[in-house]
């Protein structure tokens, strides 16, 4: 059961969190990233008929540096190396 507009409840929690681990640490690998930077990911499921459904948001917060935002239109769950790379590459990074 999903509630809200963000994550997940119950049971999902824990695959949740799994998959957030998993994004994250895919960012910090490309992205070269040191303990020192803050990672979030959060999956934001949107109810109005002009957004993808899911939405995977990641914030990068790194130290003396402004938060980087970024948005893939997938759910956490099919977030690939790939789909990271190619956001990056979007993003100029």
């Amino acid at each position: 059961m999903r509630l809200g507009l963000f994550g997940k409840g119950g049971a999902d929690k824990a695959e949740a969190q799994e998959q957030a681990g998993r994004i994250k640490a895919l960012m910090r690998e490309i992205l070269g990233l040191s303990d020192a930077a803050a990672i979030a990911v959060n999956e934001i499921i949107c109810a109005d008929p002009a957004c993808p459904g899911s939405e995977t948001v990641i914030l990068v917060m790194n130290p003396g540096e402004k938060t980087k935002a970024f948005k893939l239109r997938m759910a956490m769950a099919e977030v690939t190396p790939a789909a990271v790379q190619d956001m990056l590459a979007a993003e100029g990074l």
